[in-house]
């Protein structure tokens, strides 16, 4: 059989053929790839031409293209479309490739051509690109190992190894028992909870053979909806317990896998000079430390604790009214009644605020902001090929009409998907030798509200707020004009990688922007001024409680990846962790680390603090466009050009310096919050 991942994808722009590939084409594809690179950098060790940038950095950089392209098919689809044979081939893939990486970290004649280009860089005319590719390339390398001796360099290829094999399987475990939770309700069940949500659950026990029943799952926005409408404490507090409950014990437990990772984090960074993995991890992000994390998550953390206890209090307060008995809140009470109180005291409600958010007019305001900033056009073409129904594709082109690249957007979920949201591609931006722009293919995966037998998808604020995120994301991606692959689009510092997405944002709160596209999905009328009053005015409200919940996190994996030795009780541990900015008491069996895919199953360990990093930048950032206009042409072409187009190019300082004229500062932050500084 012809493997079609063997050969050029000959499609409209080159977009992957996903009807023509079957999984047994990726074993091969993947294992000819991995010979290809090796035989790419066999080319280069082998030449005895003096080392030079050209002939040794640019070709390690162009090296490995047959491979990247077979793996930027197969981890997109194993994230937002994948079943058992798929998990069961990342399993046996990733090892081949943390030996395939290692291989080439751990080559003596490459990393002596590459020391020596790095000694003897004022010989050469570099611009700022061509610098930090050298740069990124030889601290790399010093950083994956390129420097051990002996047994060292056989123990740092075993614990790569056995923490990408640990990562495989958390990510598995994730996903496998999320979707063993089924959870059928009675109509008596139901009080509160909004009608789509009920619809959905009765259209979902349907399909089981259970005419009669609601089935609810552990999907997020079923999860969210649940805790947030529900009046019946008891089921909010089964499905909180449930849901946070998970991976903590049985077969799909993942915490030996969390003591384990950690310790392994801890021992390589031992073994390449550090003092434990967030000192490894973070010189290679703009924090540069432990240090400069923690006095950011604590400045934050004093400035909003004030403002947490007049909001705890406040909610306790309401809640006992509200029951006409004292109330001690609970984490599954939270949403519920903090949703009754931002309705009392605005009026808002994202239930009714759903009409107007109808997820096809929401496509086009979302890809429309993108317009009025950047003169981006989104069209959608049905003959390019998708990987599911529930798909779509988009060419984006920009002011000029010239081509940009792709989009594919995948909104709902389904068990083959992993949940969140998230952004990916499955193929970047870089320049080919003669000079021509190639351009990338983005995905946006989300798991939003589905469409049901009578409405189509309505999302909530939240719903939108987290599209905009996403495409952020997406606009780094698609906007990029880089001639290095390794420091395009989103190939940046990860305390930097949040700032485009969390810009985005900003724009729900905006009048004019939710203007150009919220009406209502049956009447057409256009949302209501007083409406949009309503989110703009609440949208400071929870700020504190907001802050403290993203502390949280970041702390938790700033403890987890500054340990000096194993971690005896998962459990005792994460409590201790979240010591400074605890909300609830802590409940039994009720953990965040099981279920952490993002420092155990994906790319932020030691560095989840990034989220709030980057809110720092992008509030600092979105004050400079309220202050010349939220649509300024100028001002949204300088956020382009010295931000989403330029990549990991440079700095990160440098580069959000030259776009704001100076430092970011947490002023704005605290402003948009509403918080004063005690």
């Amino acid at each position: 059989m012809e493997n079609p991942l063997l050969k050029d994808f000959a499609t409209i722009h080159g977009t992957v053929p996903f009807n023509e590939i079957e999984k047994e084409h990726y074993m091969p594809a993947i294992e000819a790839g991995i010979t290809a690179g090796l035989a790419d950098i066999d080319r280069i060790t082998s030449s005895t031409d003096e080392p030079t940038f050209e002939n040794t950095i640019v070709a390690l950089e162009n090296s490995g293209k047959e491979l990247d392209r077979v793996l930027n098919v197969f981890f997109p689809l194993l994230s937002a479309d994948s079943d058992e044979a798929m998990m069961e081939l990342s399993t046996k893939i990733s090892p081949m490739l943390s030996e395939y990486s290692t291989t080439i970290s751990l080559n003596r004649n490459l990393w002596e051509r590459i020391r020596y280009v790095w000694e003897h860089r004022d010989d050469y005319e570099l611009d700022a690109e061509d610098s930090t590719l050298l740069k990124e390339t030889y601290e790399g390398f010093a950083r994956s190992g390129a420097l051990l001796e002996g047994e060292d360099r056989d123990r740092y290829k075993a614990i790569v190894a056995r923490i990408d094999e640990l990562s495989t399987v958390f990510s598995q475990n994730v996903l496998r028992e999320l979707n063993t939770y089924e959870i059928y309700l009675k109509a008596e069940d139901l009080d509160g909870l909004p009608e789509n949500l009920i619809e959905e659950a009765a259209e979902l026990a349907a399909s089981k053979g259970r005419d009669g029943e609601y089935l609810f799952t552990l999907a997020q926005p079923t999860y969210i909806s649940f805790l947030k409408y529900s009046s019946r404490r008891d089921l909010r507090e089964r499905i909180y317990r449930l849901y946070s409950g998970r991976n903590i014990k049985g077969e799909f437990s993942n915490m030996e896998i969390i003591r384990e990772m950690t310790d392994l984090r801890h021992q390589l960074a031992e073994l390449l000079g550090f003092r434990t993995f967030a000192h490894y991890s973070l010189v290679h992000k703009m924090a540069g430390n432990p240090e400069n994390v923690y006095e950011l998550l604590n400045s934050l953390r004093d400035a909003y604790r004030p403002a947490l206890e007049k909001e705890m209090a406040e909610l306790s307060k309401f809640a006992s009214e509200t029951e006409g008995h004292g109330m001690e809140l609970k984490p599954w009470d939270y949403s519920y009644y903090a949703n009754k109180l931002k309705e009392a005291r605005f009026s808002y409600n994202e239930e009714e605020l759903r009409p107007y958010f109808e997820l096809d007019k929401v496509i086009k305001g979302v890809f429309g902001l993108a317009t009025r900033l950047y003169g981006l056009t989104f069209v959608e073409n049905k003959d390019i090929e998708v990987y599911h129904p529930d798909v779509k594709a988009f060419e984006v082109k920009d002011s000029d009409g010239s081509y940009l690249g792709v989009i594919y957007t995948d909104f709902f979920p389904r068990s083959t998907k992993r949940p969140g949201a998230w952004m990916t591609e499955f193929k970047g931006q870089w320049q080919t030798p003669d000079g021509i722009s190639s351009r990338p293919h983005i995905s946006i995966v989300m798991n939003f509200t589905k469409p049901t037998s009578s409405k189509p998808s309505l999302l909530t604020p939240y719903e939108v707020s987290t599209f905009l995120h996403e495409f952020g994301h997406a606009l780094h991606g698609l906007l990029a004009d880089t001639r290095y692959a390794s420091l395009s689009g989103t190939n940046v510092r990860r305390d930097f990688v949040e700032l485009p997405s969390q810009f985005n944002e900003n724009f729900l709160t905006c009048r004019e922007f939710l203007d150009s596209f919220a009406c209502h999905y049956r009447t057409g009328e256009p949302i209501p001024q007083e409406q949009v009053d309503r989110i703009v005015s609440s949208a400071r409200f929870g700020a504190a409680y907001a802050c403290m919940r993203q502390l949280n996190f970041g702390l938790l994996d700033m403890a987890w990846h500054t340990i000096t030795g194993p971690v005896e009780n998962v459990g005792e541990f994460e409590k201790e962790a979240g010591e400074s900015v605890r909300i609830f008491a802590p409940e039994p069996d009720a953990l965040v680390s099981p279920q952490f895919g993002h420092i155990f199953g994906g790319g932020y360990s030691a560095g989840y603090y990034s989220y709030k990093w980057a809110e720092v930048l992008d509030a600092d950032a979105f004050s400079k466009f309220k202050a010349d206009g939220i649509f300024n042409r100028d001002t949204a072409l300088n956020f382009r050009k010295n931000i989403l187009e330029r990549g990991g190019t440079e700095d990160p300082e440098i580069l959000y310096e030259r776009f704001r004229g100076r430092k970011a500062t947490i002023d704005a932050l605290l402003e948009r919050d509403g918080i004063i500084r005690f």
